[in-house]
């Protein structure tokens, strides 16, 4: 839910619509634009889907306070400082690691960087998803400066507008956010199928709201209030409904300052890994400049040394023309020569030098060519090892599920064997290997009764053990496994599982941790299943959704009060 109609009614947007569409949100500066963004991207990383958001002021990082998301820019605060040289690696953590992504090019000094790598990502996204076809969104923040109406569009405004006119069919969609709509190409406009209208104030502002809606609107925008604003949607029969959107519920790091102290909230971070194979990519770059600068710096040195030579073979050669000159005046060419310090001598041992110099230029030059190759020829092989990596790695996730599924299979398969036994020797103590009294449906016993005493039924027609170290038997409550033999219980799982990122098994996991551990965070789970943050996150809002969760704090949860019942209730005599 973003928001409220003006009838009280709740405002959702479809998900696949928001992935693959084309959208386009303005407002003045303080009229809510940025975090409606910000609500739409809580409302999708809620349901488990990365995006990309491309952030021009450093105004998106506090999503961290609540999701796990790779922060990547110019700036110290990042969790690493990247340049287009990691464009590549960045659209696959985006698509293929399902690691969203906040890329932010405010902290770029050379506008040029941060636009060429703006350039390259959006271009990998795209020729990734031409063989992905994977729901994906990219937000960019200032959409106006890529793809502006009246200068000249670049390389990078064009890719922007390529991909909002071809990435739907592929599954790439745009967001382009601008509090100055009459400065944006109006083509990008126009092919946006959904558009949020915040307040406007500016003339030519408003004349655009006036010519894509309505020329009503045009003095209706003006009057809107913070929050507010005009929504118009291809997917629905009202073509336009005034919305009020919720505050977003993560720090707002694009607030303007004031006189309080500003507190930084605590950020989730990204797992060290991924930022490890970011850093190698930087570290091996920083590698081939210095050793290009070492090299130019040799051949510098070289070209110096050839040049001082010439000057020497030119002032030699002067020499020898002014001896020439005077032999043939004098004519006694033999005798002035021989007076000359070197003579001819010199002159070709400079000749002799600066060849030799030049070899070794040569040389410099072919080393430094030679090098290049062999680092190009390092990067395709460090490409190849990445991809079979990651092929590995979920070969070997593939492998953990089904071994986790053989493991909680195995111990009904070796208790329905024993079954026989057990009933022929009825007397046989309970064994409990571990864990609470309370969790194995057993209560200690007071009291200093013999060891060797016989049992006696309770006040409840129970069966008492003696206090040695023994148990009194309590109504068992229902396992895990039991619970989802009941349909209702069932079925509901099995539409959660469906709708997130995570198997029927890992939902039947996640069940018997809350039902043994009780309100736990999204982080703690996954760990205790063996699955990504954001997989278990999805797995949550969708069971929240089914009615089988419930928060019980700030993000955390809890079994719902009717799982809960179902649990204590007496399992069906067998």
């Amino acid at each position: 839910m973003v928001g409220e109609t003006a009838d009280g009614a709740n405002l959702k947007l479809p998900v696949v619509e928001l992935l693959t569409g084309r959208g386009f949100v303005t407002g003045k500066s303080g009229s809510g634009k940025s975090n409606t963004a910000s609500v739409i991207a809580e409302e999708l990383l809620e349901a488990g889907y990365p995006l990309l958001i491309v952030d021009t002021d450093g105004e998106y990082y506090g999503l961290k306070e609540e999701y796990e998301m790779l922060h990547a820019g110019a700036d110290e605060e990042c969790d690493i400082q990247i340049g287009p040289e990691h464009a590549e690696q960045m659209a696959t953590i985006a698509l293929e690691e399902n690691v969203p992504v906040i890329l932010d090019v405010s902290g770029y000094l050379d506008e040029t960087v941060a636009d060429e790598l703006l350039r390259e990502v959006a271009r990998q996204l795209f020729v990734k998803e031409k063989k992905l076809k994977k729901p994906f969104l990219l937000v960019v923040e200032e959409v106006h400066e890529y793809i502006p109406e009246g200068g000249g569009v670049g390389e990078t405004g064009n890719l922007l507008i390529k991909i909002s006119k071809r990435g739907r069919k592929h599954g790439l969609g745009i967001l382009g956010i601008s509090q100055r709509p009459a400065d944006v190409k109006k083509d990008f406009i126009t092919q946006a199928n959904w558009l949020v209208w915040h307040r406007l104030t500016w003339d030519n502002d408003t004349k655009v709201v006036g010519r894509i809606i309505d020329s009503e609107y045009s003095e209706l925008v003006a009057d809107l209030d913070d929050g507010q604003a005009f929504v118009q949607t291809d997917w629905t029969e009202v073509d336009v409904r005034k919305i009020q959107f919720r505050r977003k519920r993560t720090f707002d790091a694009g607030a303007t300052p004031g006189l309080e102290d500003f507190e930084r909230p605590e950020l989730k971070s990204v797992s060290d890994a991924l930022v490890g194979d970011l850093q190698e990519i930087s570290e091996r770059k920083d590698r081939k400049q210095d050793r290009i600068q070492e090299l130019e710096t040799e051949l510098e040195k070289k070209e110096k040394r050839i040049e001082t030579l010439e000057d020497e073979l030119s002032s030699a050669r002067d020499v020898s023309s002014a001896a020439k000159q005077m032999a043939d005046a004098l004519q006694n060419t033999e005798t002035v020569q021989s007076q000359l310090p070197g003579g001819g001598e010199d002159v070709r041992r400079l000749h002799e030098e600066i060849a030799d110099l030049e070899s070794e230029r040569d040389e410099l030059r072919s080393e430094l060519a030679a090098r290049d190759d062999r680092i190009e020829d390092l990067e395709d092989e460090l490409t190849a090892r990445t991809s079979k990596l990651n092929r590995i790695k979920k070969e070997n996730d593939q492998l953990r599920t089904v071994v986790r599924k053989l493991e909680r299979e195995r111990p009904y398969a070796e208790s329905a064997e024993d079954e026989t036994d057990d009933e022929d020797d009825a007397s046989s103590p309970i064994v409990q290997a571990g864990g609470e009294a309370h969790e194995y449906g057993y209560t200690p016993v007071d009291g200093d009764a013999d060891a060797g005493s016989d049992a006696s039924p309770n006040a409840d027609g129970e069966t008492d053990v003696a206090s040695d170290g023994a148990f009194v038997v309590a109504n068992e409550e229902r396992k895990p496994a039991e619970l989802l033999e009941i349909q209702w219980v069932s079925d509901r799982v099995h539409r959660a599982s469906e709708g997130s990122q995570c198997s029927i098994e890992t939902a039947e996991e996640v069940l018997a941790v809350f039902a043994h551990e009780g309100p736990l965070e999204a982080e703690t789970i996954a760990n205790r299943v063996d699955r990504s943050t954001v997989a278990v996150q999805s797995l949550l809002s969708e069971l929240r959704t089914e009615g089988m969760l419930e928060r019980s704090a700030e993000r955390t949860y809890s079994l719902s009060d009717d799982v809960r019942a179902a649990l204590t209730e007496t399992p069906p005599a067998e």
